[in-house]
């Protein structure tokens, strides 16, 4: 019997779903650093988002052992109630309960109830993944408004220890729960670094864009399209994402009618993530004019692969440009993002292999300059 710690973490979706990006990102590489000091074990759905069947091949309702030495627990809908969330909570005794939403009914709301009326026998350590953003907040606000002050009322802001990735998800948790809640700031844990990278060809009045996301408001795929109706270069764009709203993806094929014929565009539907650095790679820019990421994976794995990244001031991947890693700049001035595409376009082979050396650069400063699992160790202890 393993002398470890054990930590039960909990998530609507892990993998190998991927259409719900960041959030699965962050548990798996979570589970991929903290497996060699701890029994993880992660309780989750057994299905992607908005995906009407399971995961292929994989047993529902019982413990498989994952890629990672992880326990993982794949519950199916019929499975998701009190009395099996509570069996399974009892079953693994963790040590800690690592919940990885703000308003998830079964790996948030039922685990908090749980804990409370078993005592708060086990440490709870929840992350609120951006949701507590006024950008976020602001999508079905009703509810939400409606479960903080629950959350409040049934002392849960007293017990749990939140986890912030950022200065101002910490300031989200603070105005929501008061400047007594116990909250930790640390980033997510990155993925690995390839050896190498490749520049792809640029011609000057060309660019290749690519932008990975949820098709979604808060991603603001909507914008970016509004930002390239006024540029004269020769664009070519490649969407890649969930249809998570299709009728806000109605409205931006609508746009994308309008848009000169100097511009093009592409949806390329969903890509598992396994196979995005193969298509990120053969694009000169990523791009996300995102209302809100509290790490964003998408920007990290684009960053890693050398291309640099034209991006909202609204994730915590600042300073690019003096670092020639990139652009992040203010959503109310879209005048600057067409004078930065037009800047990229007119860039020779030169220029862009000196940006994608900057942004190289750039990631590995910032890996060699972080001491992150020591403080998950320390959070988890």
């Amino acid at each position: 019997m393993s002398d470890k710690r054990k930590i039960l973490l909990m998530a609507d979706w892990y993998a190998p779903g991927y259409r719900a990006g960041g959030p699965i990102r962050s548990c798996v590489n979570f589970v991929s650093h903290m497996q060699d000091g701890y029994q993880v074990f992660v309780l989750t759905g057994d299905r992607d988002l908005n995906s009407a069947v399971p995961y292929e091949g994989i047993p529902g309702d019982e413990w498989v052992t994952g890629p990672r030495g992880e326990k993982i627990y794949y519950s199916s809908p019929e499975g998701l109630n009190w009395k099996n969330m509570r069996r399974i909570i009892k079953d693994v005794a963790p040590d800690f309960i690592y919940l990885n939403s703000m308003f998830s009914l079964w790996f948030t709301i039922v685990p908090l109830l749980i804990s409370r009326l078993d005592g708060w026998r086990t440490n709870v350590v929840l992350s609120p993944r951006g949701m507590l953003r006024s950008t976020a907040i602001q999508f079905k606000s009703s509810k939400k408004k409606i479960f903080l002050t629950g959350f409040r009322l049934l002392g849960f802001s007293k017990r749990v220890r939140f986890l912030a990735t950022d200065e101002t998800e910490v300031r989200d948790v603070r105005r929501y729960f008061g400047e007594h809640a116990r909250v930790v700031q640390i980033p997510n844990f990155p993925g690995g670094l390839p050896a190498g990278m490749n520049v792809c060809e640029k011609k000057k009045g060309e660019l290749s864009l690519v932008f990975v996301g949820r098709l979604h408001p808060i991603k603001n795929p909507d914008f970016l399209l509004n930002v390239l109706k006024g540029v004269k270069a020769d664009i070519r764009l490649t969407v890649i994402g969930s249809c998570e709203d299709k009728e806000f993806w109605q409205q931006c094929e609508e746009i994308i009618r309008t848009l000169p014929g100097n511009i093009e565009v592409t949806y390329a539907g969903e890509v598992p993530n396994h196979q995005l650095p193969e298509v990120i790679a053969r694009h000169h820019v990523f791009t996300l004019p995102t209302r809100g990421e509290n790490f964003g994976h998408a920007i990290y794995e684009a960053m890693a692969l050398g291309k640099p990244v034209v991006i909202s001031d609204q994730t915590p991947w600042r300073q690019l440009t003096e670092k020639k890693a990139g652009w992040d700049l203010p959503l109310d001035d879209p005048d600057g993002f067409r004078r930065v595409i037009e800047q990229i376009a007119g860039f020779d082979q030169a220029e862009y292999a000196d940006w994608c050396m900057g942004t190289r650069r750039y990631l590995k400063d910032y890996m060699s300059g972080s001491n992150i699992k020591d403080e998950y160790l320390k959070l988890f202890s």
